[in-house]
């Protein structure tokens, strides 16, 4: 909105100050966000790691469909679905006038399908249970939720719990113990050797492109 504050320049410009010279972070909210800082930023994508955890965990992998939470998230989850060879959908969150809950529609043909939630964050988690709701009723034989940053305030936990999700997967940028320990449905990707790689590659002057595509061995 006009004249509102643009917090994640602000916070770009307390780490150069606070004295960082180069940043490694993972999934930022927008990739723009990176031309907010004057110093190197190097901004890793969460992608292979997902890749893999689909491909090993999820054995009927061929016949799912990812499906976007919000309008938003659209090329995130064509980006998977391309990398999978598989159909993608998203949910449009439709407002029928001010203070009436939205109502969530569906684009795309999930039925008889497994479906895999993609998103780069969840806090409350209202709006992936209320998605996954919406595939279950359009026909989705399974409900997984794959998430970079796992927030998970407030009543989050106890709406996973309550959700008809086979699994909540995130990473582990936020430390997950304690909420894995809440709620068994949420399980865990480390991607700790993805940032030790950077930092590697970063030190020894080596390409950091190849992390983008690829998770280190």
């Amino acid at each position: 909105m006009s004249r509102a504050p643009i917090s994640a320049k602000l916070v770009a410009n307390m780490l150069s100050v606070a004295g960082a010279d180069h940043i490694i972070t993972m999934d930022l909210h927008a990739s723009q966000i990176q031309g907010f800082f004057d110093i190197p930023v190097d901004n890793l994508y969460a992608e292979p790691a997902v890749l893999k955890w689909i491909k090993e965990n999820i054995p009927e992998w061929k016949n799912s469909i990812i499906v976007s939470p919000d309008a938003g998230g659209a090329k995130r989850v064509t980006s998977i679905a391309d990398r999978l060879n598989v159909e993608f959908a998203l949910i449009h969150k439709e407002r029928k006038k001010a203070n009436e809950v939205a109502s969530m529609v569906l684009v795309g043909d999930v039925k008889d399908k497994i479906a895999i939630l993609v998103d780069d964050m969840a806090d409350t988690c209202g709006t992936i249970v209320h998605a996954a709701d919406r595939l279950v009723e359009a026909g989705a034989t399974k409900v997984y939720a794959i998430l970079t940053h796992g927030i998970f305030s407030g009543p989050a936990i106890s709406r996973i719990n309550n959700a008809c999700f086979e699994a909540v997967v995130v990473t582990n940028t936020i430390p997950q113990d304690g909420h894995m320990r809440d709620c068994p449905k949420i399980q865990c990707i480390d991607v700790s050797m993805m940032f030790a790689e950077a930092v590697r590659r970063t030190h020894n002057g080596e390409s950091v492109s190849y992390l983008f595509s690829n998770v280190p061995y």
